[in-house]
């Protein structure tokens, strides 16, 4: 079968594509004949090696999220699964192939009427904006700033805030990304790469300052956006797509009696994949909508890996392995 093989670290350049041989499924696994392969930011600095999660064993094939069909299953593992349509995690790697091996406890049945790619670009943004929404508790009418509003996390986090009422103020990286946010339901978009960004952000709110931030960047951004809660707000931290994380004075939140959410341990293999479920039967109902802008054949994952780190991207970006 065809897989990105990275033999070492670095640049895009280090995802080739190989023949390898077909994978057989162990004890309570099954084998995922692969359409869509989920590309994160994560992998991206997996692959350069210099990323704050260390190097793992080489050689590998990057890929923690795809969709297909089982086309097998090892031992304890139910025979009638076999031709079953799901999304799963693959446990950190082997995603990016034409099959791949996952949990039989980690798939999750795409329901009726929802496309494939669309669940694959829920399968971790989709349980990570849920899980991020349902612990800030978003309530009607607040001032609610999503970073890097463009984005997997981000643009499903703007949908979440605005079904609860909140006012939305999306922002992310330039001025073309301003009638997607909006169109998601938005109120205003920001481009936090302009001067003034942040004076833009407190005007939003009428110059109240804002109830809650989800900071998914990080870094300058981050830590700015922070200096503009009210007193009593939040900030959910979530992540650093800026490199680094945002610098947030403990003693100085405390004062103004800011709460830091969202720093909690990772969910229970149970719980996570009843988050992936719960995001794609809301996407199903319409009630959720991935952005999906970039599908790229699987020869060219190197390029989507450059593409995700310039920053050029809109959306999900997938790897299309079959049709």
């Amino acid at each position: 079968m065809r897989a990105v093989v990275m033999e070492e670290f670095g640049g895009p350049e280090v995802l080739r594509v190989r023949q390898v041989g077909d994978p057989l499924p162990g004890a309570g696994q099954v084998l995922v004949e692969v359409e869509y392969a989920s590309i994160t930011f994560v992998e991206t600095q997996v692959r350069s090696g210099d990323g704050p999660f260390g190097r793992p064993a080489l050689p590998r094939t990057p890929g923690n999220g795809v969709g297909g069909r089982i086309v097998a299953v090892g031992e304890d593992v139910d025979p009638g699964l076999v031709g079953t349509v799901v999304v799963t995690t693959t446990g950190g790697e082997g995603g990016y192939a034409e099959r791949a091996l996952a949990r039989a406890d980690d798939t999750v049945p795409v329901p009726e009427g929802l496309e494939l790619r669309e669940a694959v670009a829920l399968l971790a943004d989709g349980r990570t904006a849920l899980l991020l929404h349902r612990q800030a508790r978003v309530r009607p009418s607040e001032h609610v700033l999503v970073e890097a509003a463009g984005g997997g996390v981000g643009s499903l986090l703007v949908q979440l805030a605005a079904a609860e009422g909140a006012l939305v103020i999306g922002a992310a990286r330039g001025a073309g990304k301003a009638g997607l946010v909006t169109s998601l339901g938005a109120a205003r978009y920001v481009d936090y790469s302009a001067p003034g960004w942040l004076e833009e952000v407190v005007e939003a709110t009428g110059g109240a300052g804002l109830d809650l931030v989800f900071d998914g960047v990080g870094g300058r951004i981050g830590t700015e956006a922070a200096g503009a809660l009210r007193e009593g707000g939040r900030v959910s931290v979530y992540g650093m797509a800026s490199g680094a994380a945002a610098e947030l004075d403990g003693e100085a939140l405390r004062a103004r009696s800011v709460a830091v959410i969202g720093l909690t341990g990772p969910p229970s293999p149970a719980e996570t994949r009843a988050l992936i479920a719960d995001a794609l039967d809301l996407a199903a109902a319409g009630r959720l909508r991935p952005v999906i802008g970039q599908v790229l054949p699987l020869e060219e994952a190197a390029e989507a890996h450059r593409a995700i780190e310039s920053r050029a991207t809109i959306g999900k970006t997938l790897l299309r392995v079959r049709g």
